[in-house]
């Protein structure tokens, strides 16, 4: 739109501004942009919370064998991991982004092993980007 603006002479003059023409073409290079852009963020949001899933699993984990080794069974709640200080706190599933949502896989029987947690997977639905369900990781 193009303004007009008056003179102290009384002619008018137009004003410098957008067309809306202008404006619409703007628009249009933006919302292009925005479609190549957004779902290159989503698909590295995602992907990064895989990374994050993997690293606290291997933590978990490890922090299981280094019970075991100590104590010779394995601990009956994840939360014993946490209260021997073989980890600070339960890690958030950030996929489910809560820390009570790791599903527990019990020692297998007829091994002799002694307790109850033997691993530890994610409780999330779905699967990751490799077509792996989140429950096998």
């Amino acid at each position: 739109m193009r303004l007009l603006e008056r003179r102290p002479d009384g002619t008018r003059r137009h004003g410098s501004g957008f067309t809306l023409v202008e404006l619409l073409i703007v628009m249009a290079i933006i919302a292009t942009l925005l479609t190549v852009a957004l779902p290159r963020y989503f698909g590295s949001v995602d992907k990064s919370k895989e990374v994050v899933l993997k690293q606290s699993l291997s933590v978990m984990r490890d922090a299981l064998d280094k019970y075991y080794a100590d104590h010779a069974k394995y601990p009956d709640e994840l939360e014993e991991l946490v209260e021997k200080r073989y980890i600070r706190s339960l890690p958030v599933d950030p996929l489910t982004e809560r820390s009570d949502t790791w599903t527990i896989i019990e020692v297998p029987p007829n091994t002799g092993l002694k307790g109850s947690v033997y691993d530890v997977r994610s409780g999330a639905e779905g699967n990751a980007s490799d077509g792996t369900p989140y429950a096998e990781l």
